[in-house]
């Protein structure tokens, strides 16, 4: 009986109807639930390419380790520190930073800057040397040369790799008592420009310097750092290797993975993303309401057959797993249709980059297999429950005039 009932549904979607309404109704439904699938999908893959994008930009903000004192500014015991990380074989490079605000002044213009100190090991955890379009990354020959982001360089107009125009960094110095000569105020050194880099808006007014220019300007002693990063070789250890490295260190350290530094910018981008989902999940949820007007449609238009199919001996309970079938072929050709139109719509934009976020950026999209199991649970959910509500027929509706 059961695949009689299935028969009869694949019938009532695919022969023509008594009424050129109930077509058009149904096929509408199949309709409306095609291109609330196309959006939805269309929308979650944006945001998977928009993850994808952010993950590229802040993928040299952060190493995969963060390691930073727990108290204070400085890490303590330094040798040590350094010492526990050659030793372990999980860690491929590691280097020293010390990061603090700065005033930067050239020929009168001046502009509030971050001045990032470095080793030479920093471009083996973060290449940022590869992001130089203009010079070239610093030499670590000499303290005061200098690379700098491209907004703040663009701002101050400072000449690039000329031995003749040095700009000044003014660091304010800590401490109380009376001033009484412009030395008391702040430490300040000159430097040179060597190249520039794209901050991509997460290194924005950043200047990387040698680190022995920024123990300097904040009166540390050498050899010191107020973090160390660290790459790792294979970074999808790093929950691992930081409960290793916290057993060696104690206490007295603090480490971050790269998802710790960026929880709040992932909490941020996982907010929309749900967002939107539910937002999507609501139009499809109204959108299914088509399909109950087309089985009550259905029901008034095939009334007559049904009664026939009861004084046969047709159950009631398989007359309305008829309907619900119905309404399940319905649901599955919008949600078929809807996927392989949103597919074309994506790969369209991957090959095309037709519609843009603005001039340089086109709207990234990502294909990935969950997206299509969100959408098609989303949708079949939905559908499932609107068929089998509407699906309930009652007897007397059938059998009294």
């Amino acid at each position: 009986m059961k695949n009689i009932a299935f028969y009869i549904a694949s019938r009532y979607l695919l022969a023509k109807k008594g009424s050129t309404a109930v077509t058009f109704i149904t096929w509408l439904s199949a309709g409306a639930m095609m291109v609330a699938v196309t959006a939805m999908f269309v929308i979650i893959s944006v945001f998977s390419g928009l993850e994808t994008l952010n993950k590229d930009l802040i993928s040299n903000l952060h190493a995969d380790l963060t390691l930073k004192s727990a108290s204070g500014k400085t890490v303590k015991d330094l040798d040590k520190v350094i010492g526990i990380l050659k030793n372990n074989k999980a860690i491929s490079n590691f280097s020293r930073v010390i990061e603090e605000k700065v005033y930067v002044n050239y020929k009168g213009k001046g502009d509030i800057a971050y001045i990032r100190g470095v080793d030479s090991a920093y471009i083996k955890v973060n290449p940022i040397n590869e992001d130089v379009f203009y010079g070239t990354y610093p030499s670590f020959k000499y303290s005061n040369e200098v690379l700098m982001e491209t907004n703040l360089h663009n701002r101050l107009s400072i000449p690039i790799d000329s031995t003749s125009n040095y700009a000044t960094v003014f660091m304010p110095k800590p401490g109380t008592g009376i001033i009484n000569k412009e030395e008391d105020i702040y430490n300040k050194r000159d430097f040179l420009v060597t190249g520039v880099f794209p901050g991509k808006e997460q290194l924005d007014s950043y200047i990387i310097a040698p680190i022995e220019l920024t123990e300097e300007l904040l009166s540390l002693p050498k050899k010191s750092a107020y973090q160390i990063v660290i790459k790792l070789k294979n970074p999808e250890n790093a929950d691992a290797v930081k409960q290793n490295l916290l057993t060696s260190l104690g206490k007295n350290v603090e480490i971050k993975t790269k998802e710790e530094e960026n929880a709040a910018f992932w909490k941020m981008i996982n907010t929309e993303k749900m967002f939107i989902y539910l937002i999507f999940a609501l139009v499809i949820f109204i959108t299914t309401f088509n399909l109950a007007g087309a089985i009550i449609i259905l029901q008034i238009d095939k009334k007559e057959q049904s009664r026939s199919l009861i004084s046969l001996g047709f159950p009631l309970s398989h007359l309305r797993m008829t309907y619900f079938y119905t309404g399940i072929l319905i649901v599955i050709s919008g949600v078929i249709a809807g996927l392989i139109a949103g597919t074309i719509l994506c790969y369209f934009q991957l090959y095309t980059e037709f519609f843009r976020a603005n001039e340089l950026l086109p709207f990234p999209v990502k294909i990935v297999g969950k997206n299509y199991v969100i959408v098609a649970l989303t949708a079949s959910l939905f559908g499932i429950m609107i068929s089998w509500f509407f699906s309930k027929i009652n007897k007397d509706y059938i059998t009294k005039s």
